[in-house]
């Protein structure tokens, strides 16, 4: 049978993986994409990453995301972690909506959900010894600074920025800034010098701002309200991570360690408007020291609908939850089969099977 599995590896990750194998001891950082219900399909390995193997050599490792990869990445961070993603998959999954919602309803489920994922035990997260949590956000400028609440104004401003974001990257700059809150034990080096032409701001995460962080790196343009008033940070408008970070193309050659990435396609696209840009994937040095594991084309084809779960089964399921409740937990069943197949790699790693970026 074919692998549930596809792996990429960048060039200095082969190398090392050739030379002396794969331990958990090597893993330096942990990036987790947007990209909303597709990241379902990683809940098997998220488990069996943070609930086993990376147990086995406890050391200091950095966790980033944006989205709904943030929220994976803090769920990684509590004591019990398998737990911790057991809920999230469970209440993400369980999201209902009735047939006409507005921004604030959404938010209001949002924030309902992450109270359910974080159970009252945020302090357990930033207090983990081996894990510095890192939630990427966006903060709006210029028209986007301030929409306050105005749907009109949401959509003339993401208009604009989609219209420079066309003509290239750097002008997208004109319209959002990158906002990581980190970890105060870790000062985000790595990040800080300058790697692409969006401004960037480094606020210390805290029991007082983690909940609107991680709100805010989930809050999708038009869909959700943006996040406001956060505890420590830049004052304005703050949006979903994945604006800018979608696929986390970020400077990881900077770490002397690996980059172990479980990922929902075999690409990095930089920003969320760069999906139908494929100029745009990612392809450079940044990626020497990762290792890129995605669901497989034959894996993706016998799931419900022989696709990933995503938002638009919210449409195409309409009022029938029970339908998609019952697809996607059965998505989120099968990632069990990624797991046990990156599992027997890890511990016996097949470079000819791992293609290049």
């Amino acid at each position: 049978m074919d692998s549930p599995i596809s792996i990429r590896l960048g060039q200095r990750a082969r190398q090392r993986i050739e030379r002396e194998g794969l331990q958990a001891a090597d893993i330096a950082i942990i990036p987790a994409a947007a990209g909303g219900p597709k990241g379902l399909i990683l809940n098997g390995i998220d488990q069996w990453m943070f609930g086993e193997w990376l147990k086995q050599a406890p050391r200091k490792r950095r966790l980033i995301g944006a989205s709904i990869g943030a929220w994976r990445m803090a769920a990684g961070a509590f004591h019990d972690p398998v737990a911790a993603h057991q809920r999230l998959a469970h209440h993400y999954t369980h999201q209902t909506y009735p047939d006409k919602v507005d921004a604030a309803y959404v938010s209001r489920v949002i924030r309902g959900l992450l109270d359910s994922v974080l159970d009252g035990r945020g302090s357990e997260m930033l207090a983990n010894p081996g894990y510095l949590l890192s939630v990427i956000t966006v903060r709006g400028i210029g028209p986007l600074a301030s929409t306050r609440g105005s749907r009109w104004r949401e959509m003339a401003g993401f208009l604009r920025a989609a219209a420079g974001n066309a003509l290239s990257r750097s002008r997208l700059a004109g319209a959002m800034e990158r906002v990581v809150f980190h970890d105060t034990r870790d000062d985000a080096a790595w990040l800080r010098t300058s790697f692409d032409a969006f401004a960037s701001h480094y606020v210390g995460l805290s029991e007082q701002n983690l909940h609107s962080a991680l709100l805010a790196s989930g809050s999708i343009p038009l869909v959700l309200q943006a996040v406001s008033g956060i505890h420590g940070a830049p004052p304005g408008d703050y949006w979903d991570g994945g604006l800018i970070d979608y696929h986390l193309h970020l400077p990881y050659q900077r770490d002397e360690g690996l980059v172990l990435y479980p990922h929902f396609t075999d690409h990095i696209v930089p920003g969320w408007l760069d999906k139908s840009m494929p100029w745009r994937r990612a392809r450079d040095s940044a990626l020497d020291n990762v290792i890129l594991v995605s669901p497989s084309p034959s894996f993706v084809a016998r799931l419900p609908n022989r696709k990933l779960p995503d938002r638009t089964d919210f449409k195409h399921y309409g009022q029938d939850h029970a339908a998609r409740i019952r697809d996607w937990t059965y998505a989120i069943g099968e990632s069990q089969r990624m797991a046990d197949a990156l599992a027997q790699w890890a511990e016996r790693p097949d470079l000819k099977v791992a293609q290049q970026f």
